[in-house]
């Protein structure tokens, strides 16, 4: 591991960024790394960190407008003196949401793009795209377009990428936040075999309980702005419909010539909170959008004999926000809203500091809160489906939306919710375990929980700090 006498990869020395004229995004920070260092930079959402992952990696200041005050050294030259390609070369950076980082038009290409780049032979590059296909398990995607992979295949596409480069260090930002609990704990594995390799690691998480296990990881905590109000406050929610029985029989779904679900065949009640865990790319997006109206698809859906309506929060929240500000977002065409509902939901999903702030200056998280906003202030008839509703969600947030969830479904909703985030499903009603377009469990979370016959098939890990609340049956 690094010591006293190692080169130095990337120093921070008080750096602190704001977007606006009184908003201090990032407060100030130093931060040294070394060779063969993992770090872990932790913090409640909106306390900055992709923010400082921007600054180590030189996309600040190059490429956003704001203050940057102190200075970033990659090695021995400054980033805002650097060229962006030059330091490309020497760090790696996997944005937390990884769209952005896909630009060719089969995942095989988009592994090639980084590597020519390099200037490297072809039987090299060829090496090392067999290889990163075959860590991340995406040989059998090698001919996909990358805009068509779940959440999870896009991240891990976005890891093998950047790691196939082998700069000498890596930034990643939320790289566990759309993996399976396997996909997770594979990598973790890989990234502590580079830092035995020499390699830097710096990861942005909120998921840290994988890393807390890592000899001699090194962390560094934000300071946040606050927690989000009590929910304790919830004013009481007027149901919103008679009690539903969501049937669902004989789902099927095709994708580019492949079955994503096979025949699926559920029900679920009004009053119900349901959490559906998968690996990557079984199926549990396009699970939602069916639920939601918003794909095309094969059998039956229906709420007690109707149309189902549902206001869906997608995984990547970006797709739903356009407006100019937080406020406009969440009461956008909305002709009679109910103020009363508005005037809680800011403060309790912290985002009343943020009411005139552009929605896409938001973090991950906050982001995800608004589209939560949004579709909660339409009252949809039916309930709520929340697409891995934890990303970007520090710990008391991640209570806040459950609690939420809660309450929702006490006033009559039915709430269902996809999720890699196995402790938070450990708390629903009923868990589902999707595999390959299929449920192959389907009970109380802590009888699924237990069922090893089914963690097996789905291929996923169940983490040892994950346990049924007490008092489940």
């Amino acid at each position: 591991m690094g010591g006293a006498e190692s080169p130095i990869l990337v120093r921070a020395e008080a750096v602190a960024y704001g977007y606006g004229p009184s908003a201090q995004h990032l407060r100030p920070i130093d931060l040294t790394v070394r060779p063969g260092e993992f770090w872990l930079i932790s913090g409640p959402s909106g306390c900055g960190k992709s923010t400082l992952a921007r600054c180590l990696t030189g996309l600040i200041p190059h490429l956003y407008r704001g203050r940057m005050a102190g200075r970033v050294a990659v090695g021995d030259t400054d980033t805002d003196h650097t060229p962006l390609w030059q330091l490309a070369e020497r760090v790696g950076f996997v944005f937390q949401n990884p769209t952005g980082q896909m630009l060719c038009a089969t995942v095989e290409d988009e592994l090639l793009f980084g590597l020519e780049t390099l200037g490297l032979d072809r039987p090299e590059m060829a090496r090392r795209v067999e290889a990163a296909l075959r860590q991340f398990d995406l040989a059998r995607l090698r001919h996909r377009v990358p805009q068509t992979l779940s959440g999870g295949e896009q991240q891990k596409l976005a890891l093998a990428a950047i790691m196939a480069r082998r700069p000498p260090l890596l930034v990643l930002d939320e790289p566990l936040s759309m993996l399976d609990s396997t996909a997770a704990l594979e990598l973790v594995m890989h990234l502590q075999a580079l830092t035995g390799a020499g390699i830097a690691v710096v990861v942005f998480e909120h998921r840290a309980e994988y890393l807390k296990s890592i000899p001699e990881l090194q962390v560094l905590s934000l300071v946040g702005n606050g927690h989000p109000s009590d929910i304790e406050s919830l004013p009481r929610v007027p149901s919103q419909t008679n009690p539903f029985v969501l049937q669902v029989r004989d789902l099927g779904v095709h994708l580019g010539g492949r079955p994503v679900l096979d025949r699926l065949t559920f029900s679920a009640r009004s009053g119900e909170v349901v959490a559906i865990v998968g690996r990557n790319g079984s199926g549990k997006t396009t699970l939602m959008r069916s639920l939601a109206g918003l794909q095309a698809y094969d059998g039956y859906v229906s709420a007690s004999g109707e149309k189902p309506d549902f206001g869906l929060v997608y995984q990547n929240a970006e797709l739903q926000l356009f407006n100019a500000s937080v406020r406009a977002e969440i009461l956008y065409r909305l002709q009679e809203p109910d103020m009363t509902w508005y005037d809680w939901l800011m403060p309790a999903l912290g985002l009343k500091t943020y009411e005139q702030t552009p929605p896409l200056l938001l973090s991950e998280g906050e982001k995800k809160r608004v589209a939560l906003a949004t579709v909660l202030m339409r009252r949809p008839r039916h309930g709520v489906l929340l697409d891995e509703p934890s990303l970007g969600q520090d710990a008391a947030h991640k209570d806040l939306l459950l609690r939420l969830a809660r309450g929702l479904a006490g006033a009559g909703q039915l709430v269902v919710m996809t999720t890699h985030d196995l402790a938070l499903a450990a708390h629903a009603d009923r868990l589902m375990v999707l595999h390959e377009g299929r449920i192959i469990a389907d009970g109380p979370a802590a009888s699924v929980l237990l069922d090893r016959r089914a963690w097996k098939v789905a291929g996923l890990a169940v983490p040892p700090w994950v346990r049924a609340p007490e008092g489940q049956a």
